[in-house]
């Protein structure tokens, strides 16, 4: 990065000498972890299943539609793992393993915005920031901010490559519901697996920069291996939208991906009762100081990627 792009992003950094000070614990508690993922940089995971962790009776999603294998890359991370299209440049899905313990951890991560580019993947075969600005399109998590049970695995899921351009009054009201619909079940039955994912659908699907593949629809899976149940919300990509549950065989119809393969068939044809997605509240109005500091912790993490990335 040149030097004279970095002037007005320093220029905010000076604002305020309070915000700075009250910034540089955060970044003495993010460079352990910096280093903890450095080594992690460059591990791209040959085969499926990545993670079985992460799956249910550890299989991968399997894809049902040839045409959504091209250029799919397996990702592993600390807390989820993702399939990644250089086609669409987003993932094609998140898998994760929710526990009442890591609900409970997660809600104890103080959030820290701070997406990123994956650097793993072919530079021509993934979004980057660029894209996504003044899209119009928010950065819609698959494996949500609000499910990671540490610091690094939040951070981690702030990769571009478990983020779809997702419509912004469905990511931050019926999606952000049923988000939290979902940890609250987990927290609930103790332990359910999901898989998260967008669906392309139409013969013109929109793209962002001419690159980045818009969802038509969302969905979030859910497998309750204690009861055998199993079902997804259905959502449309657009503001307005209302969801449905659907089983998991009209999912693979609709989507091209059996996310629970070894489930029986039966299992797959009916529905479980979902949740109703309810609203829920953030907190209260951000404070004056509250926003300085956190533009100065943004633009510190900025630098040191930045850093990171001249280094390495």
């Amino acid at each position: 990065m040149a030097l004279r792009s970095l002037v007005p992003a320093l220029l905010l950094v000076v604002i305020s000498h309070a915000a700075i000070a009250q910034a540089l614990p955060e970044v003495s508690r993010i460079l352990p972890e910096v280093s903890r993922i450095l080594p992690e940089a460059s591990r791209v995971l040959p085969g499926a299943p990545a993670c079985p962790a992460m799956f249910a009776d550890g299989r991968a999603p399997t894809l049902t539609n040839p045409k959504l294998a091209d250029r799919a890359v397996p990702l592993c991370f600390e807390a989820f793992a993702v399939l990644h299209s250089g086609v669409s440049r987003t993932p094609l899905y998140a898998a994760e393993r929710l526990t009442r313990r890591s609900v409970s951890a997660a809600r104890r991560v103080e959030r820290a915005d701070a997406f990123h580019d994956e650097d793993r993947l072919p530079e021509d075969d993934r979004a980057s920031l660029a894209d996504y600005l003044r899209s119009g399109y928010d950065r819609g998590h698959l494996a949500p901010a609000g499910d990671m049970p540490s610091a690094v695995a939040q951070a981690e899921s702030f990769s571009l490559a478990n983020i779809v351009p997702q419509n912004r009054a469905l990511n931050r009201s019926l999606w952000a519901a049923i988000e939290e619909s979902v940890r609250r079940l987990a927290s609930a039955r103790g332990e359910i697996f999901v898989v998260t994912g967008p669906i392309f659908e139409g013969r013109s699907i929109g793209a962002i920069k001419g690159r980045v593949l818009v969802p038509t629809q969302m969905f979030k899976a859910i497998y309750d291996p204690r009861t055998g149940e199993a079902g997804a919300y259905l959502v449309p990509n657009a503001a307005g939208a209302e969801w449905r549950a659907v089983s998991l065989a009209t999912l693979r119809e609709t989507a091209g991906l059996d996310v629970f393969p070894s489930l029986p068939e039966a299992s797959k044809a009916k529905a479980m009762t979902l949740p109703e997605p309810q609203e829920f509240s953030r907190g209260g109005q951000e404070s004056f100081a509250d926003f300085l500091k956190q533009l100065a912790i943004d633009v510190l993490r900025r630098l040191w990627r930045e850093l990171m990335r001249a280094i390495f």
